[in-house]
């Protein structure tokens, strides 16, 4: 009996040392081919001429599609490609004149590390990794499903919206919220493939910026890690690291989210910050409304950082590197109070933050103050679909009626030839024919569109045409942009004891396509004094 327990122990010793000795690097003239030395077998090539990765073989199966590599933007070009090996990492590094690239991989794991660093905005397009995955092993998109399956589809609008079987995909409709876009995988029978995410640092946008995660086209399958984009961007590219990002590979269930690559920091990576090397900032937040959730963010023109709450208003940030800092204090994605701090390497800074909603005394109110349309028609729908969907009510101007509508039926957009104006019916007593404010929230607007309004027979100035972002926004699941705010000044009179009329239009110039026309979508509206 112990000679069979001392021979069993040899053979998985020998097992073990087998799958450890496959790890390493074969070279020829035009790549290197990676093994990973893990217990599922993973091994990948990576071309020595541009970085692509050629082939991607796990478990037995090619994961890669064969046409086209999986790389940087729509692929670098050129590069020049090196690779090193120690006892525990594989690292290689594809470096241009503006980017270097890593691949790194750690003995025995089943997953590529990538971290990209720039000093420039890439000449390649998008900055952004796409894994071009075979489609007929992994078909299947998480976490939102086929909204973003297009294969055989027809094109609807500039050709990335298409309608299948009746629905209208697009791969935006893939997209999360930066804040909770930890994970994001495709899969099959026998395989998944997942781009867990450890931080946005040295991406633009903000906590609740969204991009491409996922698509299906027919040919492959992609899955992806935006970088910086300009699909309804609101700031100024970052350069600098962009990462770690890890994409990791397994036969069934989805990997947990919480990854450590803090090895980075022993591997000469440009532009790394260990954590020894960065600070924090631990507060309380006060003074929002509580049946939000309240989210406390710190950017400067180098770095961004986010976290929520808690039901106390207790916060502590992320690790963050050393510098000054705008705070921000969101009830959901409402601003509602900021501040200045000063980030210092190996120190916790305390800093508290309050802030609020302020209007007045309220007459009506359409909506909360949250910077989303939750609530309002249409707003469960469009983050995945098209608004020309069947699926969607109509577009048809409205009448609300206050204190006998439900939000539900007040339109989360109007679009300058679907549904402008919409209407709002109010009854007003005695003491409120004094003067008021109609403040008018939005969250996005498209083609100069902003809201114009008619209080009676009163018309309120045309606002200022917001900042134009140059990027389609409602067509394709965002709602998300600079959230201006338009107040309106009501003289005393306008409003009358009784029945009182509202219109609010959409200002702007000429229409253009259906949807694709002068536009915004509502945050709230609220009439007070």
């Amino acid at each position: 009996m112990m000679l069979f327990k001392s021979l069993a122990v040899a053979s998985l010793a020998l097992l073990a040392k087998q799958a450890s000795a496959a790890f390493g690097i074969t070279t020829s003239t035009s790549s290197y081919v990676i093994d990973a030395g893990s217990a599922n077998p993973l091994k990948f090539t990576v071309s020595r001429t541009n970085c692509d990765i050629t082939s991607i073989n796990y478990y037995g199966s090619e994961l890669q599609y064969q046409s086209t590599g999986s790389h940087i933007g729509s692929g670098l070009g050129s590069a020049t490609v090196t690779a090193t090996q120690t006892d525990d990492f594989i690292k290689v590094t594809c470096e241009t004149s503006t980017l270097t690239h890593y691949y790194v991989v750690h003995s025995g794991d089943s997953t590529i590390h990538m971290a990209t660093y720039t000093t420039a905005e890439p000449t390649v397009g998008e900055l952004r990794y796409i894994a071009r995955l075979n489609a007929d092993l992994l078909p299947n998109e998480e976490p939102f499903g086929d909204v973003s399956t297009i294969a055989d589809g027809t094109v609807i609008e500039g050709e990335d919206v298409f309608l299948v079987d009746g629905e209208t995909r697009s791969k935006f409709y893939s997209s999360e919220r930066f804040i909770d876009d930890k994970i994001h995988c495709v899969s099959g029978s026998a395989h998944r493939v997942c781009m867990i995410l450890n931080q946005y640092e040295t991406s633009a946008g903000g906590p609740f910026h969204r991009d491409i995660n996922t698509n299906n086209v027919g040919s492959y399958t992609g899955l992806y890690w935006y970088m910086n984009s300009g699909h309804v961007q609101t700031e100024t590219y970052r350069q600098g690291l962009h990462g770690p990002y890890s994409m990791t590979f397994s036969r069934s269930g989805t990997p947990s989210s919480n990854i450590d690559t803090s090895f980075f920091a022993d591997l000469n990576i440009k532009g790394y910050v260990a954590t020894s090397g960065r600070g924090y900032v631990k507060g309380t937040a006060s003074g929002a409304d509580s049946n939000f959730k309240w989210v406390v963010h710190w950017y400067n023109a180098d770095a961004q950082y986010w976290t929520y709450a808690s039901s106390s208003g207790a916060f502590t940030s992320p690790a963050m590197k050393p510098g000054t800092y705008t705070m921000v204090y969101y009830q959901g994605e409402y601003v509602v109070g900021t501040s200045s701090v000063v980030v210092k390497a190996g120190s916790t800074t305390s800093q508290n933050i309050s802030g609020s909603v302020k209007t007045g005394t309220t007459v009506f109110k359409i909506g909360e103050w949250d910077g989303t349309p939750t609530g309002f028609l249409n707003a469960d729908k469009q983050l995945r679909m098209h608004p020309s969907d069947t699926r969607m009510s109509s577009w048809s101007p409205a009448t609300y009626t206050v204190g006998t509508s439900a939000d539900s039926s007040f339109p989360m957009a109007i679009f300058k030839s679907m549904n402008s104006p919409v209407t709002i019916k109010f009854t007003a007593t005695s003491s409120q024919t004094g003067a008021a404010t109609l403040r008018i929230g939005t969250t996005l607007s498209f083609a100069g569109g902003r809201p114009q309004a008619v209080i009676n027979k009163y018309s309120g100035a045309i606002p200022a045409a917001p900042t134009n972002l140059n990027s389609r926004g409602v067509t394709r699941g965002a709602y998300r942009g600079f959230g201006e705010v338009y107040d309106v000044s009501i003289p005393a009179g306008t409003i009358v004891a009784g029945s009182n009329t509202i219109t609010i239009s959409v200002a702007s110039g000429s229409s253009g396509e259906t949807f694709l026309n002068p536009n915004f979508i509502f945050d709230c509206v609220e009439l007070f004094q």
